[in-house]
């Protein structure tokens, strides 16, 4: 796991005091969708975005007297380009959530955190009510599947049901606020869900120079990064910081017990042509969701005929490897090459992603 979420159990974890925005609503033109999170230390910006520009600045300000007060509230931000040269050109109107203290919600995140410690995926239910004084009072809770005895226990019934209907909706769309239309006289303000599954999987076969390049790039595309290479100078956090995961075993082998699944992207740069044949040998036909390899157009087609003649490959099979590797941006540095390659896994993750409705 490496999220947002991730970082305030760290913060909590160190004791640091820190407050968590969330857009929670919005209408027209917005610099960031619901669902969307910035998380805020005595420092400034933590990590995450709410949308950058004018919108991040007043949260900013608004986090450093919510660490103060410890009150949490609900703020209205109108992004019209009509007020004034400060003003935002977007035209639409956010929502944003100010959770003063997320450290009050340690059982929730470490329960979100085991879950994705394991590649499961879970729903992050968060309630929001008004407080007799002043502000918001957040809880936050942990729920480990759309079954309805995953829901959490003490919890009104009828707003349990209604929480149970959204579930659904949260599968598809990711973050779903709750209708409480139906409970005018409940005492809930406002709820919503998240989906929270495991990030995509990058696997990086090779610690070279575009291995590393790429595992940085990884990083900042919100991977899971695994790097694997048969020798330990190339996979090692001297040489590889960005890296979730460093596997130093045979090619093949580590590939195997890794077991690529419809999460995991696998890139292959190793440093000659048969580690390469090694590499795709081990996961051509798997369920990874992309399997690409670097290589000359004439190298492709001679790993292409020993594939297909030794029956390592189907011709299917094969036309599913994206060989050579990357879209065509014209690349010859390593850090062009790296490039290259990073655009076409987001252009595989945002198909596969609009695939799903999500």
């Amino acid at each position: 796991m490496r999220s947002i979420y991730q970082t305030i159990l760290e913060q909590i974890r160190s004791g640091s005091k820190t407050v968590l925005a969330t857009v929670v609503n919005t209408t027209g033109s917005t610099p960031q969708k619901p669902g969307s999170s910035a998380l805020f230390g005595e420092h400034g910006l933590l990590a995450g975005t709410v949308g950058g520009g004018m919108i991040e600045g007043e949260i900013q300000h608004i986090a450093e007297s919510v660490l103060i007060s410890g009150a949490s509230d609900h703020f209205y931000f109108n992004l019209d380009s009509d007020q004034g040269d400060k003003g935002a050109i977007c035209g639409g109107e956010a929502g944003v959530l100010v959770d003063a203290d997320p450290s009050l919600h340690l059982a929730a995140l470490e329960g979100l955190e085991h879950a994705l410690s394991i590649s499961a995926e879970g729903f992050l239910l968060t309630v929001v009510s008004q407080k007799y004084d002043q502000g918001r009072s957040i809880r936050r809770y942990w729920i480990n599947s759309a079954r309805s005895e995953d829901l959490p226990t003490g919890m009104d019934q009828a707003f349990k049901e209604v929480v149970e209907s959204h579930l659904k909706q949260a599968l598809r769309y990711g973050f779903t606020k709750i209708d409480l239309q139906i409970l005018p006289a409940h005492q809930v303000k406002m709820a919503f869900l998240e989906h929270i599954k495991p990030m995509p999987h990058l696997v990086i076969v090779g610690g070279g120079h575009v291995g590393k390049a790429l595992a940085h790039l990884g990083t900042l595309l919100e991977f899971e990064v695994s790097v694997v290479d048969d020798r330990p100078e190339y996979a090692s956090r001297e040489h590889i910081p960005d890296a979730d995961h460093l596997v130093v075993n045979e090619i093949g082998k580590a590939l195997h017990e890794l077991e690529p699944g419809t999460n995991t992207y696998i890139v292959i740069v190793t440093r000659g042509h048969s580690y390469d044949g090694e590499a795709l040998r081990a996961c051509i036909g798997s369920e990874a969701a992309f399997i690409g390899m670097i290589g000359s157009k004439h190298k492709v087609e001679i790993m292409k005929k020993q594939f297909l003649e030794e029956g390592w490959a189907t011709p299917e099979q094969w036309s599913a490897i994206h060989t050579p590797i990357g879209l065509p941006i014209g690349s010859q540095t390593v850090q062009e090459i790296a490039i290259s390659i990073a655009a076409q896994l987001v252009k595989v993750r945002s198909r596969k992603k609009e695939a799903y409705g999500e």
